[in-house]
């Protein structure tokens, strides 16, 4: 793609540095720990993230700005030339990771459940790996799992609340720093800085803890607060 001599100047100086950081950080994923992302579909122009409208042709989305569009999951991939094609063309697009195969997977809940539960662990010293976080909801990244081996855990446990959503394969998860309708996205435990391998705990290592700050929650973790 040919670029346009001076086009970038036209753009505020706070977009292009906001740009910058999002196409950098899905380069990260992309080649550096070998995460495949693909553009979110973003929200509607002048939603400013806070009460914005889904780009998404669903005028009752309930995950605005945080999910795949076009191009659909499939997309997704670690090859840097595509990647920096797509973040030229949408560079206020959110990252998204596709979950499972050979990339992470996670375990979200809500924040304050969350919280609880990250508490609960580093208590424990049980060893965390990167987590995610919105105003609303926190997700840790944990190692790659099937959903064998995810019935069997989830069968042992006596309930697992509603609250809890898991993203294994043909999943995907919103990646710092993006924008959506929830609000920014931030890392509440940040990757590893210049490690090619990213650690991450099994899932079966953390359930536990997640299931009953889940439980303990205000309404008893039935309620999924996207």
């Amino acid at each position: 793609m040919r670029e346009i001599p001076g086009r970038r100047r036209k753009f505020p100086l706070l977009r292009q540095s906001g740009s910058q950081a999002l196409l950098r950080a899905a380069l990260t994923c992309a080649t550096e720990w070998r995460w495949p992302v693909l553009p979110g579909v973003g929200l509607q122009p002048g939603g400013g993230g806070r009460a914005g409208e889904c780009g998404c042709p669903h005028p009752e989305c309930v995950v605005p700005g945080a999910h795949p569009f076009d191009p659909g999951l499939l997309a997704a991939t670690t090859d840097p030339r595509m990647v920096r094609w797509w973040w030229t063309n949408r560079p206020n697009a959110p990252i998204i990771l596709a979950t499972g195969g050979r990339a992470p997977c996670a375990v979200s809940l809500p924040a304050v459940a969350a919280a609880r539960a990250l508490a609960v662990l580093d208590h424990a010293g049980v060893r965390v790996g990167p987590v995610v976080a919105t105003p609303t909801r926190w997700s840790l990244l944990v190692a790659p799992y099937g959903l064998e081996e995810l019935g069997e855990l989830l069968h042992n446990q006596d309930w697992v609340p509603g609250s809890l959503r898991f993203h294994g394969e043909g999943g995907y998860l919103v990646l710092p720093p993006s924008q959506t309708g929830a609000g920014r996205v931030r890392w509440e435990r940040a990757p590893q800085r210049r490690a090619a391998v990213q650690w991450l705990p099994r899932v079966g290592t953390v359930l536990d803890a997640l299931v009953e700050a889940s439980t303990s929650a205000p309404g008893g973790g039935s309620r999924l607060a996207y």
